[in-house]
Protein backbone atom coordinates (compact mmCIF):
# COMPACT_ATOMS: atom_id res chain seq x y z
CA UNK A 1 0.00 0.00 0.00
CA UNK A 2 1.76 3.35 -0.96
CA UNK A 3 1.71 6.66 1.01
CA UNK A 4 -0.15 9.82 -0.22
CA UNK A 5 1.29 12.97 0.01
CA UNK A 6 -0.17 16.53 0.07
CA UNK A 7 2.08 18.70 -1.48
CA UNK A 8 2.26 22.55 -2.04
CA UNK A 9 3.92 24.26 -5.16
CA UNK A 10 5.06 27.64 -6.08
CA UNK A 11 4.80 28.82 -9.05
CA UNK A 12 5.63 31.25 -11.31
CA UNK A 13 4.22 34.83 -10.14
CA UNK A 14 4.06 33.92 -6.79
CA UNK A 15 1.19 31.49 -6.96
CA UNK A 16 0.68 28.21 -4.79
CA UNK A 17 -0.56 24.79 -6.57
CA UNK A 18 -1.68 21.78 -4.33
CA UNK A 19 -1.95 18.49 -5.13
CA UNK A 20 -1.73 15.12 -4.14
CA UNK A 21 0.59 12.21 -5.18
CA UNK A 22 2.71 8.92 -3.96
CA UNK A 23 5.89 10.19 -5.18
CA UNK A 24 6.24 13.97 -4.75
CA UNK A 25 9.56 14.53 -6.99
CA UNK A 26 8.34 12.45 -9.68
CA UNK A 27 4.92 14.36 -9.51
CA UNK A 28 7.29 17.85 -9.54
CA UNK A 29 9.04 16.75 -12.35
CA UNK A 30 5.85 15.84 -14.50
CA UNK A 31 4.66 19.57 -13.45
CA UNK A 32 7.72 21.39 -14.38
CA UNK A 33 8.02 19.20 -18.06
CA UNK A 34 4.51 20.23 -18.53
CA UNK A 35 2.59 17.46 -18.32
CA UNK A 36 1.05 18.16 -14.83
CA UNK A 37 -1.84 19.93 -14.08
CA UNK A 38 -3.45 22.55 -16.32
CA UNK A 39 -2.88 25.47 -14.00
CA UNK A 40 1.05 24.11 -13.64
CA UNK A 41 1.41 24.52 -17.59
CA UNK A 42 0.69 28.30 -17.90
CA UNK A 43 2.12 28.84 -14.48
CA UNK A 44 5.00 26.76 -14.06
CA UNK A 45 6.53 25.36 -10.81
CA UNK A 46 9.40 26.82 -8.92
CA UNK A 47 10.18 24.75 -6.23
CA UNK A 48 7.90 22.15 -3.74
CA UNK A 49 7.23 25.09 -0.95
CA UNK A 50 5.39 21.59 1.52
CA UNK A 51 5.11 17.88 1.61
CA UNK A 52 3.13 15.92 4.19
CA UNK A 53 2.64 12.13 4.37
CA UNK A 54 -1.12 12.07 4.90
CA UNK A 55 -1.67 7.93 4.82
CA UNK A 56 -3.95 7.25 2.79
CA UNK A 57 -5.66 8.86 -0.80
CA UNK A 58 -8.90 9.68 1.15
CA UNK A 59 -6.57 10.93 3.95
CA UNK A 60 -4.85 13.00 1.28
CA UNK A 61 -7.46 14.26 -0.53
CA UNK A 62 -9.17 15.98 2.50
CA UNK A 63 -6.13 17.64 3.53
CA UNK A 64 -5.90 18.87 -0.17
CA UNK A 65 -9.83 20.24 0.22
CA UNK A 66 -8.73 21.71 3.30
CA UNK A 67 -5.79 23.37 2.24
CA UNK A 68 -7.16 24.64 -1.02
CA UNK A 69 -9.70 25.89 1.03
CA UNK A 70 -6.90 28.47 3.39
CA UNK A 71 -6.24 32.31 1.80
CA UNK A 72 -2.39 32.16 0.16
CA UNK A 73 -1.45 33.49 3.33
CA UNK A 74 -2.69 30.67 5.07
CA UNK A 75 -0.98 28.10 2.80
CA UNK A 76 2.31 30.45 3.38
CA UNK A 77 2.49 29.68 7.47
CA UNK A 78 1.43 26.25 6.60
CA UNK A 79 3.99 25.53 4.14
CA UNK A 80 6.51 27.27 6.65
CA UNK A 81 4.93 25.51 9.40
CA UNK A 82 6.04 21.98 7.30
CA UNK A 83 9.68 23.00 6.77
CA UNK A 84 10.20 24.14 10.21
CA UNK A 85 9.98 20.61 11.93
CA UNK A 86 12.76 18.35 11.88
CA UNK A 87 13.82 15.50 10.04
CA UNK A 88 13.17 12.33 11.39
CA UNK A 89 15.86 10.27 9.54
Amino acid sequence: MSVWYLYILECAGGSLYTGITTDVARRFSQHQAGKGARYTRSHPPLRIAGAVACGTRSDALKAELAVKRMTAAAKRDYCASLSAIPRQD
